[in-house]
């Protein structure tokens, strides 16, 4: 592999890790929310962190070029504070890939905070637990597998996009260039030796996750979601 390949692997495994660090935070309170919300714009929140799922990538990444950029709210906001515009840096990628990737947080924390249900956090109450306390003392340590399920994911996603985060990014080495990219830029170039490599080192990568959330998926003890 060249250079340029080991520097695509290393942005597209930082970009992966930082976006799985702010979505395990973001997301969890997203799910616990929307898990306990009796707001009736629950319905909306829902749609709106669902609908990358199902919204083209191209679209999504062509909107927040729209917003992030200079004539973008974000982009004037942005530039207004001294930060510049966001689009074809790092931190323009991760906007992007929280963005896209957070329904993989969400709906597998959302899912097992509904399965908990709400008897063992009662019975924390009438032990005077606080809600923060029963947050942390029960929802989570119970719902842990779900988290780790979710970072995975998350982590997993962010390596094989691509159409988000060649809008928004770009392909600039050593800074916004990303795995799925270089892939694409190997086989336009009919160097399909070099594609081989880095397409099969995700398939494994892939499988190696895939397998790995089956296993946490597997009913070890009681209490597991």
């Amino acid at each position: 592999m060249t250079e340029v390949d080991w520097q695509t692997i290393w942005v597209s495994l930082k970009l992966a890790s930082v976006t799985t660090l702010i979505l395990l935070v973001v997301g969890t309170a997203f799910a616990w929310w929307l898990t306990n919300t009796q707001s009736r714009s629950r319905s909306i929140v829902s749609t709106i962190v669902t609908l990358p799922l199902i919204l083209p990538p191209t679209v999504l990444g062509f909107y927040l070029l729209l917003f992030l950029g200079p004539q973008g709210p974000v982009g004037k906001l942005t530039i207004w504070l001294g930060l510049g515009t966001l689009p074809f840096t790092f931190t323009g990628l991760v906007v992007a890939s929280v963005i896209y990737s957070l329904p993989f947080a969400v709906q597998p924390m959302q899912a097992a905070f509904e399965a908990l249900g709400r008897q063992p956090l009662e019975a924390a109450a009438t032990l005077r637990a606080g809600g923060w306390d029963r947050f942390f003392s029960i929802a989570l340590p119970i719902c842990r597998p779900s988290l780790i399920t979710s970072g995975i994911l998350v982590f997993t996603h962010t390596i094989g996009e691509f159409g988000v985060v060649l809008m928004i990014g770009g392909n600039i080495p050593g800074q916004t260039k990303v795995l799925s990219v270089a892939i694409y830029d190997h086989v336009e170039a009919l160097e399909y030796a070099q594609a081989n490599l880095l397409a099969g080192g995700l398939i494994v990568f892939s499988v190696i996750m895939l397998l790995l959330i089956q296993v946490l998926r597997q009913p070890v003890g009681v209490g597991r979601i």
